[in-house]
Formats: structure tokens, C-alpha cells, sequence
């Protein structure tokens, strides 16, 4: 076995134990971590791979958390069924999304996603929509427990259902972006105009990976809502795209596993920077990013990489 290939299996073993290790609020914060994870990987998808800036990645989390609340409340719907409900349709919106932006670019790109994340939390609490989406009042979600008689705590089960969905949809990026798919996304990403001369339709492979990177947010909006037990419109808003891409940067925006990383970031920084000062928690996580671009401009992926044998740093 290769040490990559052992790293990862001891890092897998450390995380199946860790439920049985911890007190619950700590596996429910690694649980948390890991839907933060899910979100920055399709980030990942979309701004490392493709080059597109989005500010809008909270919008489709969103999306995904109120398809499973309506499909439970209202479709009477599994929370298992409602997971692969909400990838579907964030799919399907971030395609529809990707085909209306693929000819923007740059700062015109990023202002049009910056409008998305501000206008889905209005639309949430819209009157036409309130019946469904339960207005300013949210909806609150009944999460199952452990099936068959496990073991194990709710915490604890959940914990295991999300880390595994993870470990799933890393394994499938890391796929996609050694294939033909991701070159012809870092293609358009390095040289557009290069790109379309040997064949590769940009507008196209925009929209599948805003399709693609929507999925993986959809995802993490409804595991997010099934940790939560509650959701509304205020927990969706442009502040929750900006700490994407603030976890996506800091882990490493071109890497598949960075995005483990700034999904770990995202849930302790907190507990972090008030062992530092309570009363500057903002100002401490504000300097701690400003020292992590400093020193890790690549994100801590890079830096890692850069550590490796025979890798120059």
C-alpha cells in the first residue's frame, strides 16, 4: 500500500472512531463540519477548477434545505428520499443557472451570483411562497433516528450518514476532476479562447458544473437542515456564500481535500478565536485569515503538497 493510500485509511479509521470517543456536542459539530465540506467541495468544483467566481453558493445550500423540508413536511417524503430530492433539483436550478451566466465573466459574473444569494432569501419569505416554505417562521423538521435498532445516537448516527455521503461525492470529484471532464473544465479555465478553438463548448461545461457544484450544495443544505431540525430564510443569507468561499480559499480552492479542510475551518474557528478574546471573535478570525493568505496563499492543500518528497515548495 502506498503511504498516500495508508494516510487514508488511518484518517478513515480516526473518523468512524471519533463518534465513540467524543461527548455529543462534539460529534454533532463534526457532523456540522462535514455538510460544511460537502458545500466547499462543489465550491471547489465551480471557482478552483472552472475559474468561476461565484457569490452566490449559499442560494442553491438553500435551495437544497427547503426541498427536503417541503418534501418531509408536505410530500411525506423520507429524509433519505429528500437528501437525493434536494441534489436533484439544485442540479437541475444550477444548470438553468449555468446556461444564463456562461457568457459573463469576471466582475459581471461574480455581481450577478452575489445577486442570487441576495434574492433567494427574500423569495423564501414571499407571501406566494409562505404556505411551503413557512414565511419568517421556517419549518421545523422531525430528524430520524438510527434505523434498525443501531446502537448508536442520533448524533452519532447522523454523524456516520453524512461523513459517509461525503467520503461519496469526494471520491466522485476526485473522479471528475482527473478525467476528461475536469481538463476540458481547467482548459476553459486556463485558456477560454484556446479552449473553444480545439472543440470545447464553454457555454456547455459552465452550466454542468454550476450544475454540478449546486448538486454538492443542495446536498449540504439538507444534511445541514436535518442537523438543524429547523430551518428558515435568515440562515441562507449572502453571509453564508462569503464563509464558503471564505472555508474554500482557506483549504485550498484547486483541491478536492481542501475542501475537508475549510469545512473543519468554518465550524471551529470560532471556538478558536474566542480562546483568543470573546469579546474579538470577528477580529480574530478576520487576522487569522489575513496570516493564512500571507503564509498560504495557495490555501493549506497547497502548503501541504508543497511538504511532500520530492515536491518543490
Amino acid at each position: 500500500m502506498s503511504p498516500r493510500r495508508l494516510a487514508i485509511v488511518l484518517l478513515a479509521m480516526c473518523a468512524i472512531a471519533l463518534p465513540f470517543l467524543l461527548w455529543g456536542f462534539r460529534t454533532y459539530q463534526l457532523a456540522f463540519a462535514a455538510t460544511h465540506a460537502i458545500a466547499i467541495l462543489g465550491l471547489n468544483l465551480i471557482a478552483g477548477q472552472a475559474g468561476l467566481i461565484s457569490f452566490g453558493h449559499g442560494a442553491f445550500y438553500g435551495l437544497g434545505a427547503y426541498t427536503l423540508a417541503v418534501m418531509m413536511r408536505h410530500g411525506s417524503m423520507s429524509a433519505y428520499a429528500g437528501i437525493l430530492a434536494a441534489a436533484l433539483v439544485c442540479l437541475v436550478a444550477g444548470y438553468l443557472f449555468g446556461r444564463v451566466v456562461a457568457r459573463l465573466a469576471g466582475f459581471h459574473l461574480a455581481l450577478t451570483t452575489f445577486a442570487l444569494a441576495l434574492a433567494v432569501p427574500q423569495m423564501l419569505k414571499s407571501s406566494p411562497l409562505s404556505p411551503w416554505t413557512g414565511g419568517v417562521q421556517g419549518l421545523y423538521l422531525d430528524r430520524p433516528s438510527a434505523p434498525l435498532g443501531l446502537p448508536v445516537s442520533q448524533d452519532q448516527w447522523w454523524y456516520f450518514v453524512t461523513l459517509g455521503i461525503l467520503a461519496l461525492l469526494l471520491w466522485m470529484a476526485r473522479n471528475l476532476v482527473a478525467g476528461r471532464t475536469g481538463r476540458a473544465i481547467r482548459a476553459m479555465r486556463d485558456h477560454p479562447i484556446a479552449a473553444q478553438a480545439f472543440g470545447i463548448d464553454v457555454a456547455q461545461y459552465t452550466a454542468l458544473t454550476f450544475a454540478v457544484g449546486a448538486a454538492y450544495a443542495g446536498v449540504a443544505g439538507a444534511l445541514a437542515a436535518l442537523l438543524l431540525d429547523f430551518i428558515a430564510p435568515e440562515s441562507f443569507t449572502y453571509w453564508l456564500s462569503i464563509l464558503l468561499l471564505v472555508g474554500s480559499v482557506f483549504g485550498g480552492m484547486t483541491s478536492v481535500w481542501g475542501a475537508v479542510v475549510g469545512g473543519l475551518f468554518l465550524q471551529f474557528w470560532p471556538d478558536i478565536a474566542s480562546m483568543v478574546s470573546r469579546n474579538l471573535v470577528l477580529t480574530v478570525f478576520g487576522a487569522l485569515l489575513v496570516l493564512s493568505m500571507r503564509f498560504m496563499p495557495g490555501g493549506v492543500a497547497q502548503m501541504v503538497s508543497a511538504w511532500r518528497p520530492g515536491q518543490r515548495p
